[in-house]
């Protein structure tokens, strides 16, 4: 009996000690699913979309620091962004696993950066648990070599005048000046992140280093080409208005293509909804999550691994932190009136967008910066004919797309907002060269790989 009580012991030692020496496991689902799990967080909390991108592109950036030491392949980010350096050295005969600091220093930082830390400080702790469980050694001297990197990182993003823009000036609305940008219905907000053309850029050596070309200059002539530029908004708008409804008549369940488009790339995380006397708003993805969810389908389709996951991620969230900056530039300096403002003072006053206007000046369009550099840099890592199907609006309520490529889904992202209502064309095909010259100039300038 005793014998049999001894092996018994012996056999639970052999097991727990087997269950204590096996390796901790973090795959490119891990990644996703952190980086999804923050971007609920930040759907829920309403960031504008310029704050988003900085909410991306810090913690990112964190796990790709670590990912990048003592590494053959990836090249450290320390020298190539403004301010980076310092990075904590590992040693490689730590025992630390670069995968699991990775996601704990991404986790850290991003707990900084959103609104509701305790939600995401519970995700957090699940998962340590989880590998504290799985192997307690391993997952502590990672979580020290990550939370060492993270707090590097939080002193360098603790330095790019986010903090100080907090206490600027709103910005001045002058409704007596024509032709510069006034709030819009429903609600009338203030202009969103005037100063944000003064954050510290990561690649650019100034925020106007990629300015586009002036907007075209404001008049109400109707032989003006501003005037001409509306007048296209208003009479595509109406058009698509006339399919509606003879669709809502022949009670057909299919939608118009460009109301579609429109919506699908909508990303207004300000639109509201008002019923009697109450206002509330409408969450939805902002572009940054739009683009951030486009990277996740391709990692997945093209299954790769945890590294190039990170890699991807950090890439495309640069380019689009760097997009918001050069885009904001120009919006709060060009101060250009939206088509709504224009068309209901000057051609028909009853006249309202498909899509909500979002709460900042006209010129560029956002989104289609962004979406032009983010394809630039996608296409740089998965190739020119990548076709994928985008299911990102999905939990909004909307069906997937198809797209050959990401410079297809770019192209669609930014005339989105013509069948939208929200911009001039003008805005718009300046906004794509602009996007575009960025992302070339980060797929020049910074150096991911070793030679």
């Amino acid at each position: 009996m005793k014998s049999k009580i001894y092996l018994l012991g012996i056999t639970v030692l052999l097991f727990v000690s087997c269950k204590k020496d096996k390796a901790i496991v973090i795959t490119t689902n891990d990644y996703c699913s952190v980086v999804d799990t923050v971007t609920g967080i930040m759907v829920h909390d309403i960031f504008s979309p310029p704050v988003a991108s900085r909410i991306y592109v810090y913690p990112n950036i964190a796990a790709y620091e670590i990912m990048a030491q003592n590494s053959t392949k990836f090249q450290s980010l320390q020298g190539q962004l403004k301010g980076l350096d310092s990075i904590p050295e590992l040693d490689p005969k730590s025992g630390v696993n670069k995968n699991l600091a990775s996601l704990i220093a991404h986790l850290e930082v991003s707990k900084q950066l959103i609104f509701s830390e305790e939600a995401l400080g519970k995700y957090r702790d699940s998962l340590y648990e989880k590998w504290e469980d799985e192997n307690a050694e391993e997952f502590l001297v990672s979580k020290d070599y990550g939370l060492k990197v993270a707090d590097r990182i939080k002193k360098w993003m603790g330095k790019d005048n986010y903090k100080q823009t907090r206490t600027f000036s709103k910005f001045s609305v002058h409704a007596d000046q024509p032709g510069r940008w006034q709030p819009t219905p429903p609600a009338y907000m203030d202009g969103v992140e005037p100063h944000w053309g003064e954050i510290r850029t990561l690649v650019m050596d100034s925020a106007s280093q990629f300015k586009p070309k002036a907007p075209y200059p404001f008049s109400t002539d109707k032989n003006s080409t501003f005037y001409k530029e509306a007048k296209e908004t208003y009479d595509v708008g109406n058009m698509i208005s006339k399919k509606l409804i003879e669709v809502e008549k022949s009670k057909s369940n299919k939608v118009p293509e460009e109301s579609a488009i429109a919506s699908f790339w909508d990303c207004n995380p300000y639109a509201t909804v008002t019923q009697g006397h109450m206002m509330f708003a409408k969450k939805k993805n902002t572009p940054d999550a739009h683009w951030i969810n486009i990277a996740k389908i391709a990692l997945k389709k093209s299954n790769a691994d945890f590294k190039t996951a990170v890699f991807t991620h950090t890439k495309t969230s640069i380019g689009i932190f760097e997009s918001f900056i050069s885009c904001w530039d120009g919006k709060f300096s060009t101060n250009v009136v939206r088509p709504e403002t224009y068309i209901n003072q000057n051609i028909d006053e009853n006249w309202r967008p498909q899509l909500q206007t979002p709460p900042f000046p006209e010129y560029t369009s956002g989104h289609s910066v962004v979406s032009a550099c983010s394809s630039v840099l996608l296409t740089s890592i998965f190739g020119d004919n990548f076709s994928y199907v985008d299911d990102s609006e999905i939990p909004f309520g909307l069906p997937k797309r198809s797209f050959k490529s990401f410079k297809q889904a770019a192209a669609e992202a930014s005339i989105s907002r013509l069948y939208g209502g929200i911009h001039y064309r003008a805005a718009i095909e300046n906004g794509v060269v602009q996007g575009t010259n960025l992302g070339i100039y980060i797929n020049g300038r910074i150096k991911f790989f070793k030679k």
